[in-house]
């Protein structure tokens, strides 16, 4: 059966992981997964026969719950029987033109894990605006647990542990920066000429157009990375949103990975760009108080390397020159200033009902003092 405006991908692998009783299913009670919240429900009368067409596995009745850590990509567990899919689309309301692409995240999907195995498998991509009105995406589901602001219980005051976890989300960082594009498919993704600065003049249009108030800190910042923007060592995959909860761990071993999530805006540039954003959510004990609020990563817990072993380990790992990579660190922290105040405005227009984002205004006015800091501090 054809659709129009849909793919699946060719040469089916069902990963183990997503079947029962030949694989491992997910635990009944599993905190990643809550009921669909009532403002991002699915219309299932034109996706599950959407669903049945492409999807192998799909017998038995269609159950839809909802991944509720995420703060803009909506995510969803598809279950048929004991088959198990993971559903992406976009948020709700308006969105930047290159945001939250869903055709670039399949794109990316379908290839990439021949080469760098932590990137689950995409299945099929659906651009035909009458089965959700956005585009959207069903992928594998991988199992495993994720770090997001707070270490777990059961892993606080485990410091040799915390070590290997910093140390491995590096060297994870640094092999997909090594993945030669064109051994993937992916040597026209995106446009890498001149990546840096169109960046800043992008996530500069983007705070335009979602500020509710001038900040003098953002300005300043803003200014700062126009002047020195630095040109590229070399091309690479760059994820674009690397960060510790975007990496899913074993749970027998938190130290091993299992997969790297959330690739809808990844691209060809400049590698150093991953770093820098990754070095903004990279906490340490000393920090601001506000800093750990507005990027919060729990790598101020003993064990974790810091920030200049962050680098020194990249460097090794990669062999790049890591001489400017304080701009890359701001700019880090603007963009995520920039993503921060659109959560925010997404909900004080009431784009999305979410009670988590209502005090984003302010975090977003910690983080760029936090940015106008760093430049201070040379």
């Amino acid at each position: 059966m054809s659709w129009p405006r849909c793919a699946s991908a060719a040469g089916w692998v069902l990963p183990v992981c997503s079947r029962s009783p030949e694989g491992v299913v997910a635990p009944p009670t599993d905190p990643e997964v809550v009921a669909v919240r009532p403002d991002e429900q699915l219309d299932l009368s034109r996706l599950e026969p959407w669903l049945r067409a492409h999807l192998p596995h799909s017998e038995g009745p269609l159950t839809l719950q909802q991944f509720g850590g995420g703060h803009a990509n909506l995510t969803y567990l598809l279950r048929f029987g004991n088959s198990e899919y993971v559903l992406r689309r976009p948020p709700l309301g308006p969105i930047a033109p290159t945001a939250h692409d869903m055709r670039r995240e399949h794109r990316v999907l379908e290839r990439l894990g021949k080469a760098f195995p932590l990137a689950p498998q995409s299945y099929a991509l659906c651009t035909d605006p009458a089965i959700l009105g956005v585009d959207f995406h069903v992928m594998e589901r991988r199992h495993g647990i994720v770090i997001r602001r707070d270490l777990p219980a059961e892993l606080e005051g485990r410091p040799e542990l915390n070590r290997r976890i910093g140390e491995m989300i590096v060297d994870v960082l640094a092999d997909l920066h090594r993945v030669p594009p064109e051994t993937v498919g992916l040597e026209e993704l995106g446009r890498p000429e001149g990546f840096a600065q169109r960046q800043v003049e992008g996530w500069g249009r983007r705070w335009q157009a979602a500020k509710d108030q001038e900040v003098a800190d953002v300005d300043r910042m803003l200014r700062w990375l126009e002047e020195a923007v630095p040109d590229p060592q070399v091309t690479a995959l760059l994820h674009n949103d690397y960060k510790l909860d975007n990496v899913m761990l074993a749970a027998a071993d938190p130290a091993t990975p299992v997969a790297v999530l959330d690739w809808d805006m990844t691209t060809r540039g400049d590698p150093l760009m991953d770093l820098g954003y990754l070095l903004n959510f990279w906490n340490e004990a000393g920090d601001d108080p506000r800093w750990r609020q507005g990027s919060r990563m729990p790598t101020h817990h003993d064990g974790f390397p810091t920030r200049a072993e962050v680098v020194e380990r990249y460097a090794g790992r990669t062999g790049f020159d890591l001489d400017h990579i304080a701009w890359y660190h701001v700019f880090g922290v603007f963009k995520l200033v920039v993503i921060v105040q659109q959560i925010y405005i997404r909900f004080r227009r009431g784009q999305t009902q979410d009670q988590r984002f209502a005090g984003y205004d302010e975090r977003a006015r910690d983080l760029a003092r936090k940015g106008v800091t760093l430049i201070d501090a040379g």
